[in-house]
């Protein structure tokens, strides 16, 4: 039954171990054989945690635009070590989080030229933020492309 459980739910998405572990105790599969299918089920290459949070990363970041903290969290939150997030999270160099967060900004701007520069800020950092990116890079981005477009923001409320 376990077994099963397991294959199906593999073949819908892929999961972390911790995932299926909690699928497994949810369906009162007992403990000792939830644990030899997953043990078993690691051993031939099914469950790979770092296999997933590696794809996770890269499919998110690409994806989403998420920043290495909010990518972090949740991995974390899907049961992921913290050694292995920790090592997926750290492929991304802060050039590709800034550039990443460069493309977002580029994307929203046209959005918000109708708006003060104050209130553009504000939400361009928002949305950075809720990405998971730390309000240094946020700013600097967002001063970057503003002063592409001729807009001054020194004193409109930047640190």
């Amino acid at each position: 039954m376990a077994r099963a459980i397991v294959l199906r739910l593999l073949t819908m998405a892929p999961k972390t171990r911790a995932q299926l572990a909690e699928a497994l105790r949810k369906r009162d599969v007992p403990e000792e054989a939830a644990d030899a299918v997953l043990d078993r089920f690691s051993e031939l290459g099914l469950i790979n945690d770092e296999a997933f949070a590696e794809a996770w990363v890269d499919s998110r970041h690409h994806g989403r635009g998420l920043a290495k903290r909010a990518l972090a969290a949740e991995l974390r939150h899907r049961g992921v070590d913290n050694d292995t997030v920790k090592e997926a999270v750290e492929r991304l160099d802060s050039d590709q989080e800034a550039e990443t967060a460069r493309r977002l900004v580029d994307r929203k701007l046209a959005s918000t030229r109708s708006l003060d520069p104050q209130t553009r800020t504000r939400r361009l950092a928002g949305m950075l933020a809720r990405k998971g990116y730390s309000s240094g890079l946020a700013y600097r981005v967002i001063r970057e492309a503003l002063d592409e477009e001729g807009i001054d923001v020194e004193g409109d409320g930047f640190p």
